[in-house]
């Protein structure tokens, strides 16, 4: 990727300034990283209530991310108003405030506070003249960005070509606010309570409606589903049917309809150990039902696997493309191998009988979904054991329980409409017309039973699997592919189990009941690269490269939801699957090949970010997130063809790149999974329109500037709340600020330099940066760090650690009295931080160094957490500067990554990452009088 080319761009000399600062938004400076990393690595345990709960979708940025990135992006950091604030003092404290309102703000159970919303409303209006800007995010997707829009008061536009999220759209930000305040109108609903609020009365009919729906599907196909007997003749009702796919053995000599398992076990947990036994009798096999713990195990535990299978009873092997070949030949069948059934403390496994086989043996349904299946073999399996039409992903019963449903919705609506006319509301234009009255709200409710509908295919397809170790279903999209699953789980849709259709329409309902309770929306189908974007403030999270085929995958649900919805909403469903040629994906199947795919991808990115920067509000910055995944990061400390593509392409649209933010949601379990930024899923990045006239440069005038302006940027960060693990992410926002405000920056060959090749030297600055930092620590500290790096906590010669330290102006004496050091027998080592953990007591000391006060807190904070470095800051504050604990940790997290030190890494971010509290801690903590501890202050900065 390179800047675009323009000969006659004047350079810009070596030192003068190149473009006149814009007024800066709070996301340009500073944000409160980590309570807003902390609060969306949260969100992934709140589902009840959680917008993203109302339908799937793929790669939604958690909504605690996207409210705080648009506020910092609408509001003035306090250094662009200096009339109000015109010291750094001053600045600093009312960023301090502006923080602590976002930090509120995040917050999932504030996120309906009114009154926290209206202070948010507030600032928003005093950094832009009074108004609150509209909010458009042309690559909709779940919604996030447009939903946190709204939340905010915001006028919120979401577009997306894909219609799936199109209609996510429509139910989260622009149905609720046309009904809002309603009572339900379902008979007898509304008098079970005085007041309605926001969209609450909606989600009551929803749920009342649904039920309905429930007991007239079941009084039509609830003799698909028998109950189940017991072996002690009790009856209960099934939870779900396990089956077994087939192939016939190739042994001619024993034909048999081979079951492919992957487990035989239903259940792993202890004392309530069940499992399949299969044995061949007269030629077929057989199923049972076992109940002791000495279950199948290794090899024995399924009959395929990745490399293929084997045949029950003489062992037959089979390849996969021998099972692939015969699906692809219509000769792949199915068999019931057990019943889950539901007891009311627990899970009942029965073994399978013909009554329960025969209730599944019905005729499959003519009115089915059309379409084929999209060519993706890389996330989607089917089509290679020929399932290839989308149908072909439902059993016979799951399509008869299915289409029942669906036609019901539009029968639902009409009940709606009928009883919306006797509540006293006037017909009028439908919801796609624009109308608010009772055939508006039967669409309305209507589209929230089609959600429901949609969901409860995830659920209901013959790719859902058993979760025998938490005895459950596993929905078809545990992650965002649709694999093969060989023996799969029908569930009952009328059952109180996990599938059943009336637990789908209650997330729905409880995620409508809390869409937000302000600001005004609207979903359009639109293509980002045709589309008009004049005066709009632009957010958004648009495709990663060719990480994920939302349209071949979204056919998923759409065939069902135009299926329930053409009547209803006609112009949201109108094309027989989501478009797909148009799609900004980088898809090798669709674009000839890779190169054609990136060819393809970098030339519509450029094309629609170059057609933002023409029209929308240049007041405001643009925000784009891209989602990092771990293994972008390559070996040379930058990453993948994605992120390169999206900063090169963001600077040749014409975008000067003023912040990178890394934005987390993974939980902490997963830190330092990779070495070099593992735990940003989400990096965001803030972005200015870079002048029409801005100059081309020299590589070394571009080295020289990044080495003047870089530095300053990267101790701002450290000085502030920002983790180590996010440091190296950060500091590209100022790195590639100075890279993107040229048109050009020449090699020595006179080629561009590419957008890889100035990461580089933004990192090799960064390593200087930090480098640096050691000249400024006591001389027992410069030694540990040069031994750290070279040995880390491995022993080495005593001559060459006598040899190290007299370098460093100390000695290996005096290393050992400051307890940091031991040499004996000829062999010397830094003692490592477990020997550091116990009592310390840092005032009685003889010799305390950074070193020796940086490795213990760490230990200590790992060992016995926060509180505990907070008792131990007072007297530590007496030995040595805190600000150099600080500094040193981030020095040794970044050579514990440079290291691939995993353990190491995770000890140090953690000290820093909680600096802040721990210092918060530290001050209560001396405000408690005690007779043996000093008075102590902290700078303002250690905040």
């Amino acid at each position: 990727m390179t800047h675009t080319t323009d000969s006659n761009q004047p350079d810009a000399s070596e030192g003068s300034p190149v473009t006149t600062a814009p007024k800066k938004k709070l996301i340009e400076v500073s944000l409160p990283l980590e309570a807003i990393n902390a609060e969306a690595s949260r969100e992934k345990s709140i589902r009840h209530g959680h917008p993203s709960t109302l339908h799937l979708y793929w790669a939604r940025r958690p909504l605690a991310a996207a409210r705080a990135v648009l506020f910092a992006q609408l509001v003035d950091d306090p250094s662009s108003r200096p009339d109000e604030f015109p010291t750094v003092e001053a600045q600093d404290a009312e960023r301090a405030r502006l923080h602590a309102l976002l930090e509120k703000l995040v917050v999932w159970e504030n996120s309906n506070d009114e009154a926290l919303l209206r202070q948010a409303r507030e600032e928003i209006r005093k950094s832009n003249n009074g108004d609150l800007p509209a909010v458009l995010d042309p690559f909709a997707g779940g919604g996030a960005i447009p939903l946190e829009a709204q939340r905010l008061g915001l006028e919120a536009h979401a577009s997306d070509l894909n219609p799936l999220a199109v209609l996510i759209n429509k139910a989260l930000i622009e149905i609720p606010p046309k009904f809002r305040d309603r009572a339900p109108v379902f008979p007898k609903a509304a008098g079970t309570r005085n007041a309605w609020q926001f969209a609450e009365g909606m989600a009551e009919d929803v749920r009342a409606y649904g039920e309905w729906m429930r007991d007239e599907a079941q009084r039509r196909i609830g003799d698909l589903y028998p109950k189940v007997v017991a072996p002690g003749g009790t009856e209960h009702t099934v939870i779900a049917w396990i089956w077994a796919r087939t192939v016939r053995s190739p042994n001619p000599a024993n034909p048999i309809e081979v079951p492919l398992v992957k487990s035989w076990w239903l259940s792993k947990k202890k004392g309530k150990e069940a499992w399949v036994y299969a044995s061949v009798v007269n030629g077929s096999v057989q199923y049972e039902v076992r109940h002791d713990p000495h279950g199948p195990q290794g090899d024995a535990d399924g009959t395929v696997g990745r490399k293929g299978g084997f045949a029950v009873g003489d062992g037959t092997p089979m390849s996969l493309n021998y099972i692939r070949e015969e699906g692809r030949a219509g000769r792949m069948g199915a068999q019931l191998i057990a019943v889950v059934a539901e007891t009311p403390r627990s899970r009942l496994y029965v073994s399978a009988s013909p009554l329960q086989s025969e209730a599944a043996t019905v005729a499959r349904p003519e009115n089915v979904p059309d379409g084929k299946i999209g060519y993706y073999p890389r996330d989607i399996k089917t089509q290679t054991y020929g399932m290839t039409e989308w149908a072909d992903l439902f059993t016979n019963r799951q399509l008869v329980a299915l289409t029942t449903l669906s036609d019901l919705v539009a029968e639902a609506r009409e009940r709606v409409l009928r009883d919306a006319v006797v509540a006293g509301l006037m017909p009028g234009p439908s919801l796609e017309d624009g109308g608010t009255g009772a055939e508006a709200y039967a669409d309305a409710v209507a589209t929230y039973l089609a959600l429901g509908v949609s969901r409860t295919t995830d659920y209901s397809s013959n790719l859902c699997s058993w979760h025998n170790t938490g005895e459950k279903m596993r929905n078809v999209f545990g992650r965002q592919a649709i694999p093969m699953a060989w023996d799969y789980t029908e569930s009952n849709p009328f059952s109180s189990s996990s599938g059943n259709f009336l637990g789908q329409v209650e997330w729905v309902a409880k995620a409508l009941a809390k869409s937000p309770h302000s600001g005004t929306g609207i979903a359009t189908q639109a293509d980002a690269a045709a589309r008009q974007y004049s005066g709009f403030v632009i957010s958004t999270d648009p495709p990663y490269y060719d990480n994920i085929g939302y349209s071949d995958l979204s056919d998923f649900f759409y065939v069902w939801l135009r299926r329930t919805l053409g009547t209803i909403q006609p112009r949201a469903v109108a094309t027989l699957q989501t478009p797909k040629m148009e799609e900004l994906v980088a898809n090798p199947y669709r674009h000839d090949g890779k190169s054609g795919a990136e060819r393809f991808f970098i030339d519509g990115f450029n094309a629609v970010f170059a057609k933002v920067r023409e029209g929308a509000n240049s007041s405001v910055p643009l925000t784009v997130y891209y989602a990092y995944k771990q293994q972008d990061a390559s070996g040379e400390g930058t990453s993948s063809t994605g992120w390169h593509t999206l900063l090169g392409g963001l600077i040749e649209a014409g975008w000067e790149i003023t912040a990178t933010w890394p934005m987390r949601s993974e939980m902490s379990s997963r830190m330092m999974s990779q070495a070099k930024n593992a735990l940003a899923s989400s990096i965001v990045l803030a972005c200015r329109p870079r002048p029409l006239d801005a100059p081309a440069t020299t590589r070394r005038a571009f080295v020289a500037t990044l080495k003047q302006e870089l530095p300053v940027a990267l101790r701002t960060l450290m000085q502030g709340a920002i983790a180590p693990v996010d440091l190296a992410q950060a500091a590209i926002g100022p790195g590639i600020s100075v890279f993107s405000r040229y048109s050009r920056v020449r090699e020595a060959d006179g080629s561009d330099m590419t957008v890889r090749d100035a990461l580089l030297l933004v990192n090799a600055t960064l390593d200087e940066v930090i480098g640096e930092q050691e000249s400024d620590f006591d001389s027992d500290t410069r030694f540990a760090v040069k031994w750290y790096r070279q040995y880390g906590w491995g022993q080495e010669n005593s001559g060459i650690a006598d040899q190290l330290a007299r370098s460093s102006d100390t000695s290996i004496g005096a290393l050992e009295r400051g307890g940091i050091f031991e040499a004996k027998g000829g062999k010397a080592r830094l003692l490592p931080p477990v020997q550091l953990e116990g009592a310390w007591d840092a005032a009685a000391d003889e010799r305390v160094s950074v070193w020796e006060a940086t490795v213990r807190l760490a230990a200590v904070m790992a060992k016995d957490g926060a509180d505990k470095v907070a008792e131990l800051l007072p007297s530590v504050q007496t030995r040595v500067n805190l600000d150099a604990v600080k500094e040193l940790g981030f020095l040794l997290f970044h050579e514990a990554e440079k290291k691939k030190d995993t353990k190491d890494a995770i000890l140090f971010n953690g000290l820093v990452s909680a600096w802040g509290d721990v210092n918060e801690q530290a001050r209560e903590y001396a405000s408690t009088p005690r007779s043996s501890q000093q008075e102590f202050d902290f700078d303002e900065d250690e905040d």
